[in-house]
């Protein structure tokens, strides 16, 4: 901001000597109070799109299978609490739940308004189907119609579809709290597995490949990063769940390549 009226306020003084300067400081200062309110009104309509589509694309994807089991509808629920929203947001989100499920639902178009109020930055696409895939994994099993409806999803968002993989090896590995094994037992097969796929990498991958997966990885997923891009930070603890499930995979697969180099 003093940069703001420092420039504004040296731009005016080469026109005007003093009065000048004040007279350009003060309209850099409501220059920059106009951008910052412009920047806060955008992220205001991400996160409010992004919650709006959220529950609708849910909708949609739990009534894949041919119905919304009781599990399906707790986690909406679950997931109104978990987000903070206030009884205003719990209405719409209800709203767009049900219209999501209803015979009609363009699943494209939505997908395509999520994509044009997003801005189609990753994080935020990544984040939007990390939602979808615990939702419909809320009964304990993913239907093969759901999935089927995940990858579309991804596609559509212009993620691959290693992404839902992803997702859902992290989802697995945070059911099992993690690896599940005691000190000093080495994770299942399946765990490694999901190490590899959490972190978007082959188990032929070199060391230096895996670290710098991970890297990217804590780096996109970042929560204040996201936080700037317009994540709703109600959604904070989301982020640094996916987080710590990124970091345990790379432990993980340094420590069996430890024990078994």
């Amino acid at each position: 901001m003093l940069f703001a009226l420092i420039v504004g306020g040296l731009i005016g003084y080469a026109f005007g000597k003093l009065p000048g300067f004040l007279i350009g400081a003060a309209i850099g200062a409501f220059l920059l109070n106009l951008m910052k309110s412009q920047l806060i009104g955008k992220l205001q309509k991400i996160q409010s799109g992004f919650f709006e589509s959220v529950f609708a694309v849910m909708g949609a994807l739990c009534k894949a299978d041919g119905v919304i089991s009781k599990d399906e509808i707790q986690m909406a629920e679950t997931m109104f609490a978990r987000f903070r929203l206030n009884e205003d947001q719990k209405a719409k989100a209800r709203a767009a739940f049900n219209r999501g499920k209803e015979p009609d639902f363009d699943l494209d178009a939505e997908l395509n308004h999520f994509l044009q109020i997003s801005g189609r930055q990753p994080a935020l696409l990544k984040m939007f189907l990390q939602v979808q895939v615990s939702a419909v994994a809320a009964d304990g099993v993913i239907h093969p119609a759901e999935h089927e409806m995940l990858v579309r999803t991804a596609r559509i968002l212009g993620l691959p579809e290693s992404q839902v993989d992803q997702l859902e090896a992290m989802l697995r590995g945070a059911h099992t709290g993690h690896t599940g094994a005691g000190p000093g037992q080495r994770p299942t097969t399946q765990q490694i597995d999901d190490a590899y796929k959490v972190l978007g990498v082959s188990p032929s991958a070199s060391d230096a490949e895996i670290k710098k997966a991970f890297r990217k990885l804590m780096s996109e997923n970042h929560p204040d990063k996201l936080a700037g891009k317009g994540l709703p930070e109600s959604m904070r603890e989301m982020a640094e769940e996916r987080t710590q499930e990124i970091s345990h995979a790379y432990d993980v697969i340094k420590d069996v390549r430890k024990k078994n180099p």
